[in-house]
């Protein structure tokens, strides 16, 4: 993508939703907006490290989590859950990663550990006091600045938004970072980049918590949106199909795909969901078009844009 339509983006993005009246329609940009943002965290690890994640929610879950249970049980301020869910998603990455890549696993292997721990994360909260089993934690509703609650929809767009703008930036160090040039080797070919003295488990693990530091504010957000969670919406596969769904359909392994692919895809299922009313139809929508992205446009809807040195193209 240019540099200009980049640019175009940054601020159609910042500032569309300001010169909406209706906070329903703000709402669906700052849901469009959400999506991107957890595409870019599946994106890190998925799209520039090759680590398919079929269980990416595991960090979103343990970010909700975080917030709702330090504030029901300890008291403490949501503004607080922010850095403590980053600091937690990226454990559980470094965990998740250095458990998984130590044991050899890539590819469908790693795909099924991911979508196994994020399937043994919602049993746990199904049965946990703290998490308070299958009925959720209901966050009391208070609204202001202090307690990151808004009225105004907009207020939290804001947050969505700085917290998405901090995950594109981290994608375009990626392109252009020696970091990043060690991790797209190792993606392109793990015995390779180890011939060249690349340390590949170290690479990986890095990413994949940078990827879980990214995932878990998200959580935070949606807890503090809706003031309420429960394991299927924590731990749910549908969220982790999200996210995979946004980075592919969009560009995995690009800057802006991610973007790109949740303005996609919340038009359709918008669309769908406003002109056809038959059950299932936006899902069958999102697996026609994910054929179609994989068979004509490996490099996604990024792919169809000019000056692919800049963030199009898959790095």
């Amino acid at each position: 993508m240019s540099k200009r339509l980049g640019l175009f983006l940054v601020i159609a993005i910042a500032l569309v939703p300001f010169a909406i009246p209706s906070q329903f329609l703000v709402n669906l940009v700052m849901l469009t907006a959400f999506a991107a943002l957890l595409g870019q965290s599946w994106n890190i690890a998925g799209g520039f490290g090759g680590m398919t994640s079929f269980g990416h929610a595991t960090f979103f879950g343990l970010g909700a989590y975080a917030a709702a249970i330090l504030q029901t049980r300890f008291a403490c301020n949501p503004w607080l859950a922010l850095p403590i869910a980053m600091a937690l998603g990226a454990a559980a990455g470094a965990i998740l990663g250095g458990a998984a890549f130590r044991a050899g696993l890539r590819g469908s292997y790693f795909a099924l550990v991911t979508l196994a721990v994020s399937e043994a994360l919602r049993i746990l909260a199904n049965s946990l006091d703290i998490t308070k089993g299958g009925l959720g934690i209901l966050i009391p509703l208070n609204p202001g600045w202090r307690n990151f609650q808004f009225l105004d929809r907009r207020a939290m767009y804001g947050v969505v938004v700085v917290l998405l703008a901090a995950s594109v930036a981290i994608a375009a160090w990626l392109r252009r970072s020696r970091f990043g040039a060690r991790l797209i080797a190792v993606r392109e070919n793990e015995d390779a980049a180890a011939a060249l003295g690349i340390d590949v488990v170290r690479t990986k693990v890095t990413a994949l918590a940078l990827s879980g530091a990214i995932a878990a504010p998200a959580g935070v957000v949606y807890a503090q949106s809706y003031l309420y969670i429960d394991p299927s919406i924590a731990f749910g596969v549908e969220r982790s199909v999200e996210m995979l769904l946004v980075a592919m359909v969009g560009g995995a392994g690009t800057v802006w795909g991610p973007v790109l692919g949740a303005i996609v895809l919340n038009t359709i299922d918008d669309t769908a969901r406003t002109f056809i009313a038959t059950p299932g139809f936006a899902p069958m929508l999102y697996g026609v078009l994910l054929l179609g992205i994989v068979a004509w446009l490996p490099h996604g809807v990024a792919g169809l844009l000019p000056d692919k040195s800049n963030g199009g193209t898959r790095a």
